[in-house]
């Protein structure tokens, strides 16, 4: 699916903040002179800086302009209102990262596995466990189930690299909304087998059900987190 030409502009202004080439705290360039720099309407750009202004990069100010509010995180940063791959992240994020699948499976859900996950009873899917290692450190492990009829062709080489980018590009799948739900829980044996956990003995969990352009949910993803190298952030605004 191509990208739209807010998408871009928002994207290249994302950039351009997190990389310093507008500073914390000063106005970005006019609208005219963002405009014209873009070749784009100003509806096209007000929508871009709406979706910056939305995920905490900027604040419009009447009669003022748009004000960089952006600070980096020294801890790895997740955002929860944004759907985004570990590696997309990782990559934002400016560390080095690789992912090893430790299981790849296929079988059909049953009763108990569908209170879990919200899959129906029977439906097909592909099971993988994935370690996600940031500086050569493991730090993070999925548990993904993904929809077999959505997610045609998957492979645990696919798996290592991106599935999303899989997902999108070579199955044109449009990702669209994702439902998370965020806890705290202890290790478990599996966590301990596998996760670089220090001192921890507790892991940053988020659970979420994941939906296509069409509403079918095609994803369930339980994902665990070393806390002490993570944070999750969200951007809220107050409605009078």
């Amino acid at each position: 699916m191509p990208k739209t030409i807010y998408e871009t502009i928002y994207k290249d202004l994302k950039q351009k903040i997190e990389h310093d080439v507008f500073a914390y705290q000063e106005l970005l360039p006019s609208e005219n002179t963002l405009v014209q720099a873009y070749g784009c309407s100003r509806n096209t750009l007000r929508r871009a800086v709406s979706q910056l202004v939305m995920d905490g990069y900027v604040q419009t100010m009447q009669g003022k302009g748009v004000r960089n509010i952006y600070q980096p995180f020294d801890q790895a940063v997740f955002t929860i209102g944004e759907i985004e791959s570990f590696r997309e992240s990782a990559v934002r994020n400016g560390r080095a990262t690789s992912t090893k699948v430790v299981l790849f499976t296929e079988f059909a859900v049953d009763e108990k596995l569908s209170l879990y996950t919200g899959f129906a009873a029977g439906t097909e899917i592909y099971y993988i466990q994935r370690l996600h290692f940031l500086d050569d450190l493991p730090l993070i492990l999925n548990h993904n189930y993904f929809l077999k009829s959505i997610a045609q062709g998957l492979t645990p080489k696919i798996a290592e690299q991106s599935i999303y980018a899989y997902l999108e590009q070579v199955l044109h799948v449009a990702i669209v909304t994702s439902k998370r739900t965020m806890t705290v829980e202890k290790m478990t044996e599996i966590d301990g087998k596998y996760l670089d956990l220090g001192d921890c003995n507790c892991l940053a969990v988020v659970s979420s059900q994941t939906y296509n352009g069409d509403g079918v949910m095609f994803e369930y993803t339980q994902s665990r987190h070393r806390p002490d190298y993570f944070c999750f952030r969200d951007n809220a605004t107050r409605h009078p």
